[in-house]
This record gives C-alpha cells, sequence and structure tokens, in this order.
C-alpha cells in the first residue's frame, strides 16, 4: 500500500504545479506605471507673422493674385504698344530747325529710358505682389512716362502726321487708366502696413506697462560707485615717455641728450732721446 500511495501523492502535486502555472504564450501582466508628471504650462510668444493682405473681398481696393497679374499685363501690354510706336518716328525726316531737332531726339531719348525702368518695376511688383515698395516704384514710373509721351505725341501730330499722333494720345491715355486702376491696391497696402504698426506698438506699450507692474519692488537700488581716477600709461609717438600719473593727462617729457664722451688725442710716444745727467761728485770727509 504504501508503494501505491506514493506514486498518487507525488503525481497530485505535480499536476498542481503545473495548473498554477501560466501558459507560454500568454505575456505577463504589465505593471502599472505611474501617470507622467504634468509640465507647467508656459505661454508661447510667437513672432509676429509677416504683412499679407487679408483675402477678403469687402476690403476696398483689394485685388486677388490673379487680378493683380492681369492689371500689370495690361500694362505691358500698353508698354509694348509705345515701342512699337517708336520705331516708326523719323525726325530726321522733319523740317525743323537743328535746335528743335536735338531737343526732341532727347525727349524721345528720356522717353525709351523711363519705359526701361517702367518694365523692371513692373517684373518685379508681378513676382512679389504684396510688396508696398515695389508697387509704389512702378506708380511712379508710369507718372514718369506719360508726360514725356505727350510731348513726343504734340510733336508727331505737329510736325509729321497728326492721325500718328493720336495713336500715341490713345496709349499714353491707356496707360494712364491702368495707374489709376492700380492706385487702389496700393492704398489698400499702405493701410494694411499701418494697421499693422498701430497694431504692434499697442501690443508693444501694453507688454511694458504689463512687464514694469510684475517687476515693481523686485529690483534693488542702485549701488553708487567710488569715484576712481583713471591711470595713464603709454608712450609718446615722437619717443618721449609720458609721466605716469592719477587723474592727470599722461605729460609729454622730452629726454635729455646724452653726452657723448669726448676722445682725447692720443700721445705718441716721442722719438727724442732724453738727455742722461752725469752722477754728482762725492764730498771729501773732513778730518780733525
Amino acid at each position: 500500500m504504501r508503494f501505491l500511495i506514493a506514486p498518487l501523492i507525488l503525481g497530485a502535486c505535480l499536476t498542481v504545479g503545473l495548473a498554477q502555472q501560466p501558459p507560454k504564450d500568454q505575456a505577463p501582466p504589465k505593471q502599472a506605471t505611474a501617470p507622467p508628471t504634468s509640465l507647467p504650462e508656459t505661454q508661447k510668444i510667437e513672432a509676429p507673422a509677416q504683412s499679407e493682405a487679408p483675402r477678403a473681398a469687402s476690403d476696398a481696393g483689394y485685388l486677388e493674385p490673379a487680378q493683380l497679374k492681369t492689371l500689370l499685363h495690361k500694362i505691358w501690354l500698353a508698354e509694348y504698344r509705345i515701342n512699337d510706336l517708336l520705331t516708326e518716328v523719323h525726325p530726321e525726316r522733319w523740317k525743323i530747325q537743328e535746335a528743335a531737332r536735338n531737343s526732341f531726339n532727347q525727349t524721345l531719348e528720356n522717353l525709351r529710358k523711363s519705359l526701361g525702368g517702367l518694365g523692371e518695376w513692373r517684373s518685379q511688383f508681378e513676382k512679389r505682389p504684396e510688396s508696398m515698395y515695389l508697387g509704389y516704384q512702378t506708380y511712379v514710373a508710369i507718372s514718369a512716362v506719360l508726360p514725356r509721351l505727350d510731348a513726343v505725341a504734340r510733336s508727331i501730330s505737329q510736325h509729321e502726321n497728326p492721325s500718328f499722333g493720336v495713336q500715341y494720345s490713345h496709349a499714353g491715355n491707356q496707360l494712364f487708366d491702368l495707374q489709376q486702376a492700380l492706385q487702389p491696391y496700393l492704398a489698400f497696402l499702405l493701410r494694411n502696413q499701418d494697421q499693422i504698426l498701430s497694431a504692434t506698438q499697442s501690443n508693444l506699450a501694453a507688454c511694458q506697462n504689463e512687464l514694469g507692474f510684475a517687476m515693481r519692488g523686485r529690483t534693488e537700488p542702485a549701488t553708487p560707485m567710488k569715484n576712481i581716477n583713471p591711470e595713464f600709461k603709454g608712450r609718446s609717438p615722437r619717443g618721449g615717455t609720458e609721466v605716469v600719473g592719477k587723474g592727470k593727462p599722461a605729460q609729454k617729457v622730452s629726454k635729455p641728450a646724452e653726452k657723448k664722451p669726448e676722445k682725447k688725442p692720443e700721445e705718441k710716444p716721442s722719438t727724442a732721446k732724453k738727455p742722461t745727467t752725469a752722477p754728482a761728485p762725492a764730498k771729501p770727509r773732513q778730518t780733525k
């Protein structure tokens, strides 16, 4: 009986131990981790964004990028028309005085330069339609073209062909109308920049007041400092030394001139023979 009971007890123990072990494919339960500590919230100060025209149709003078591009393209067409008309002007055929011809040629040259400047500013403004500076320069460039174009049109109507001069006048009127169509958009850019500047100044003043109120009573009074006389050290650029002192500027003191030792003439050995003197005669002794 003892031999039968011992195996039964051993088998029961093994089955209980296997039942208590977790299965291999089942992962052990994860330990509960403590929730992360919440950091104190800080106020983020964002940099002021670049001034961009708000896309609101109700704003007076505002133009969509496509509308502004169309307007600048019309200005380019007016430039092209004027340059095309200038190729057909021949003042050398006119029966006028040489001084009047030279004056007209100068006006014609100034008109071509003004058209070149207008083309440069217009192309830059087309790349940066939000730039108030480039829009202003384009507007001013058109103002430089119009009076010169009117002078050329009057001269052509008087000395060449009146109908040909009307074409110049028509191109000038078209360019003037385009300039007037551009003016409200420039006013919108100026007004937008002014509003941004005013808001920035108000925010800055409010921040300064808030900071001053927060720092009130935290700053220590200024401590007076002792007056210390500076020491001036250095050398004179002319070779003299400068006196070192306190509270006084350095004074130049010239060095005393060094005296060179005088060279004594070397004594040459004399070649003359010294006279030989005979010894004095001995005195005779006196005898008593």
